[in-house]
């Protein structure tokens, strides 16, 4: 004959407080505040940051990220673009029209060029590109100002290989990694096509610049497959030196 033994009632009252109130935990518990990665992707993981003689690679990034939000502080800043889109704007359209125009006079640009601006900030470059015949024309920069300029990092241009005859910066001391600026351009270059960067030799460029650059060599190191056309002073909103470069047809 089995013995029926009912559970006791602590057990049952247990059970039926179990049943009761555990969705109650499962929601307090669905409230906890969960950790999201915000890092920026650093495209250039796998880059190393080389100083050499003469070019210095500021202190300071503790992470591409920290790095990106740098120059976010400058490009987002409110009356930086004022400026720069109102008293600015057809100031340095002007100029950049008369380098370019040189440079059609020498045949490194022509109305055909299909070209890139890197770092454009508001666009006036491309504005300028365009305003002198080469209508196929756009520029990068983290903050896109659309329709002159589009969203790209120049470590890690939004371009398929072999895409574009010319390309204008006057940013390059705003590279981190100086070799992936540089490889970028080469990349996206056709053969012979042809780079032109604007930098700061005599001076020291602003505080957002991530790099100091002392002489040309490191730049004629870097590009791997090009060769120098021409080196010139010039007077560009405080960077003195033009340097030419044409990607090779034979690598």
């Amino acid at each position: 004959m089995k013995n029926n033994q009912t559970k006791p009632p602590i057990l049952k009252y247990f059970f039926l407080s179990l049943f009761l109130f555990l969705p109650f935990f499962l929601f307090i518990f669905s409230l906890k505040p969960k950790h999201h990665n915000t890092t920026t992707a650093d495209p250039t993981s796998k880059a190393q940051i080389h100083s050499t003689g003469d070019l210095k690679i500021r202190p300071g990034y503790a992470s591409y990220e920290s790095y990106i939000q740098r120059q976010l502080h400058k490009t987002l800043n409110p009356k930086l673009r004022q400026v720069w889109t109102t008293r600015d704007w057809d100031r340095k359209i002007q100029v950049f029209v008369r380098f370019f125009q040189d440079l059609k006079r020498k045949e490194l640009l022509f109305n055909e060029s299909k070209a890139l601006s890197i770092g454009a900030r508001v666009g006036q470059e491309v504005e300028a590109l365009r305003r002198v015949g080469v209508s196929d024309s756009v520029g990068i920069d983290l903050v896109p100002y659309p329709p002159l300029v589009i969203k790209g990092d120049f470590h890690s241009q939004p371009f398929g290989n072999e895409t574009f005859d010319f390309e204008f910066s006057n940013v390059f001391d705003h590279a981190l990694y100086p070799d992936k600026f540089v490889g970028e351009i080469e990349r996206t270059l056709k053969p012979n096509g042809v780079c032109v960067l604007h930098v700061a030799l005599s001076r020291r460029s602003d505080k957002y610049s991530a790099n100091d650059l002392y002489s040309v060599e490191p730049l004629v190191e870097m590009f791997k497959v090009s060769e120098v056309i021409h080196v010139r002073k010039v007077d560009g909103f405080g960077l003195d030196t033009e340097v030419v470069f044409r990607k090779k047809t034979v690598i």
